[in-house]
């Protein structure tokens, strides 16, 4: 089975973003009205600076060249995920589990589009959040517009 760009992108930039103390968070290849964005985003645990993305930058610039995954013209993106950072690997789950989440759905249930709660659980299908000390809501990823990080302080928070 032929990897689709994303992924040979990700193998060549995994090994880089290692090597420049960097974690890779995400790989996306996408159209926007009439380009194609190749996005690469890292992180750090100390959190991202401007020299990070410019060092990611230089260092993936000949590889990507080399390997030529690409047919048609792009522009290249280095980023930081930011504070409201998308969820969608695995270990972005792992990362977050116990952790303040924010959902939005495709298709509104119960009235709503939004929810936010602790990540409590994720799988192949989707993630289960608590909602308040009673509720927990099952979602699967296909009915999410999208799943990210609730970074801020006090938003979505339990009340002791």
């Amino acid at each position: 089975m032929k990897k689709n760009t994303a992924a040979v992108v990700w193998d060549i930039a995994k090994p880089i973003a290692d090597e420049l103390g960097l974690i890779l968070w995400d790989v996306k290849f996408v159209k926007e009205g009439a380009r194609w964005y190749l996005r690469i985003t890292i992180d750090k645990e100390d959190g991202v600076t401007i020299d990070d993305c410019v060092d990611m930058h230089h260092a993936i610039d000949k590889p990507l060249d080399d390997a030529d995954p690409i047919e048609q013209a792009y522009n290249l993106q280095v980023q930081s995920p930011g504070i409201e950072r998308e969820l969608t690997r695995d270990f972005h789950f792992e990362t977050y589990m116990g952790e303040k989440i924010m959902v939005r759905l495709i298709k509104a249930f119960e009235g709503k589009r939004e929810y936010k709660g602790i990540l409590t659980a994720f799988d192949k299908e989707g993630v289960t959040i608590a909602l308040d000390e009673e509720t927990e809501l099952n979602i699967k990823y296909k009915e999410a517009s999208w799943i990210k990080a609730d970074d801020f302080e006090g938003i979505g928070s339990f009340e002791d």
